[in-house]
């Protein structure tokens, strides 16, 4: 079941203050993969356990699943990784402008809450505003993984991403998915719609080189 939390509530609507990367890894200056909506964060663990070279943050809007996932990356020794709670829309934008330009390697928004009415789409976490910011510490050639089980939802992060200025467009939404996920390693979503025959919408963006 998706426990959906409304970001656009006043209390999600304060910013936070992010603590910046010299004071949540080791080694701050290594490149930075950013998961939005990490739920409880069991990709970004296993990913982070297999690369060395790459520090990883996980960010979501509920915090007890930020808490056990912090738990749990500290039982585990993971000195690569952080996570966040916070309103991506919200408070992320001051912590990227405060990184190192091309710091940002890896951008993934998978299986995000989906809010189905129309009205309810400003609710949705990708963006045109976020999506500049992050963009904007990305070096050519970076990614932005993104994928859902729901179309109507793969369909408007694929608007977002072709509007934008430092990805380049597709002439269609289709030339844009791609058949598996890159990174091998499955978040518990995408497990349950495997698992229950659903449809899993994916495609991988890379940051073209305007404004470097």
């Amino acid at each position: 079941m998706r426990q959906h939390v409304n970001p656009l509530s006043t209390f999600f609507q304060e910013v936070r203050e992010l603590p910046k990367p010299d004071d949540l890894f080791e080694n701050s200056d290594l490149p930075i993969c950013i998961d939005i909506g990490c739920a409880k964060g069991k990709f970004l663990m296993d990913y982070a356990f297999l690369d060395s070279k790459n520090n990883y943050l996980g960010l979501d809007i509920r915090q007890k699943m930020i808490d056990r996932a912090e738990n749990e990356r500290v039982e585990r020794c993971l000195n690569n990784l952080r996570f966040l709670f916070c309103n991506v829309n919200v408070s992320l934008p001051p912590w990227i402008k405060s990184l190192k330009n091309g710091q940002l390697g890896k951008v993934l928004i998978q299986f995000p809450d989906p809010w189905f009415k129309k009205r309810h789409n400003k609710r949705r976490v990708l963006q045109a505003p976020i999506l500049d910011v992050l963009a904007s510490k990305m070096n050519s050639g970076a990614e932005f993984f993104i994928q859902s089980d729901v179309l109507d939802v793969m369909n408007s992060m694929i608007d977002v991403l072709d509007l934008n200025k430092y990805f380049d467009p597709s002439s269609s939404k289709k030339q844009k998915l791609i058949k598996s996920n890159p990174y091998n390693i499955s978040t518990e979503r995408e497990l349950y719609a495997l698992q229950n025959g659903l449809h899993i919408y994916k495609a991988l963006y890379i940051r073209n080189s305007f404004g470097l």
